[in-house]
């Protein structure tokens, strides 16, 4: 038996490249970021840290536990353990000497070849707030896009919406229309592009920006409107109809919890609960099931960086993996130099664990600003 003997949390921070605006329900997501951290130690000497919000209490009473009860045999984490679910996994795959997505998937890195995860930039955010001008907020979005093909993407979703809270009705749909025919032709007619409204649509305005930009290929369409079984069935009779390939995407937040049975029935094509909020194990669990039932997945983290690096390990478990959402932005104290943005592609090292280092004096300082130690 080896026991957990010592947990420690606190918050790390950092920014983003540039700061977010809004999507069709929010206000400014800002530049700042912040991630819960967990680390934990057994009393053989192993370490693993990683994202959790893990409060004192639940910590307190896993302090003693035999480390091996909270492990699941195929890699995953037991229920026990899932609040400390990414420092157990990291600190597991560091005990076997390989990377997270071998413990969880079985699948082993080939010498010279990092694994290679497909991602996109999901920093497209409703930055033209400011200006009156249709052309000149196209062309911002579509400089934004740019930068983000200078650091490795290959597939952009943008945010839609703008009419559902800070733009009239239809200045804002013909906003929506013109910033992705902008966007399309920035990033050229090979590139993926994804529009997500955030609910901020209804099935009609929906129809009308598909047809609008259906010259425009949108690979998905998501979280139109809230989720609705009759209306995404509509939705998608219409886009057989129309010939549009687009496919529907949701799950991020609060989703209704009928979701998974319209995915079954094929109303819905990619399912993206959050990585963090939901779980890796969980994800393990239930990507079988999507698997076999032909419905993609996709998992949610904006505004958690660390997700960024987790998604790309549970990539290899799944077979109907679509993308990793790529929220760029750097922790204080996060070395996570081995991954790299390849056209289009998250390069994901072969080093144990998640590959993630830790500093010692950033994590001592937030440990120092607020965080505990048990």
């Amino acid at each position: 038996m080896t026991r957990i003997v010592h947990i420690a949390w606190a918050r790390l921070r950092g920014q983003r490249p540039r700061a977010a605006g809004c999507n069709a329900r929010l206000g400014p997501h800002g530049q700042a970021v912040s991630s819960g951290v967990a680390r934990i130690w057994a009393e053989d000497g192993a370490e693993g840290w990683g994202w959790s919000n893990i409060r004192r209490e639940e910590a307190e009473r896993l302090v003693g536990q035999d480390l091996e009860a909270l492990l699941a045999p195929d890699g995953a984490i037991s229920e026990r353990g899932r609040a400390l679910e990414y420092p157990l996994l990291d600190l597991a795959a560091k005990r076997a000497g390989v990377p997270v997505y071998t413990l969880t998937s079985g699948r082993r890195p080939t010498p010279g070849e990092p694994l290679r995860v497909p991602c996109y930039d999901t920093s497209l955010y409703m930055d033209d707030l400011h200006l009156a001008d249709d052309r000149a907020a196209a062309d911002l979005l579509a400089a934004e896009a740019a930068e983000g093909w200078a650091r490795g993407h290959r597939a952009f979703k943008a945010k839609v919406g703008r009419g559902a809270m800070h733009m009239p009705l239809e200045e804002g749909t013909r906003r929506d229309v013109a910033i992705l025919r902008a966007l399309r032709q920035a990033i050229g007619p090979e590139a993926r592009l994804m529009a997500d409204a955030n609910n901020g649509y209804n099935l009609n305005l929906a129809k009308r920006v598909l047809a609008e930009t259906a010259d425009c290929a949108l690979y998905w369409l998501e979280e139109p409107f809230h989720e609705d079984g009759q209306l995404y069935r509509h939705l998608k009779e219409w886009l057989a109809a129309q010939g549009l390939g687009t496919l529907i995407a949701d799950g991020e937040g609060d989703a209704s919890p009928r979701l998974l049975e319209w995915a079954r029935q094929g109303w819905v094509d990619v399912i993206q609960y959050d990585i963090l909020g939901y779980g890796f194990s969980r994800w393990l669990e239930l990507g079988a099931q999507l698997d076999a039932w032909g419905v993609r997945t996709a998992p949610h983290h904006y505004g958690e960086p660390l997700g960024n690096y987790y998604a790309g390990h549970l990539a290899p478990a799944l077979r109907r993996f679509e993308a990793v959402e790529w929220d760029e932005a750097s922790l204080d104290g996060v070395d996570a130099s081995a991954y790299r943005l390849v056209e289009g592609y998250v390069e994901v090292p072969d080093l144990a664990g998640f590959g993630l280092s830790l500093d010692e004096g950033a994590w001592e300082k937030a440990l120092n600003e607020g965080g505990w130690e048990i």
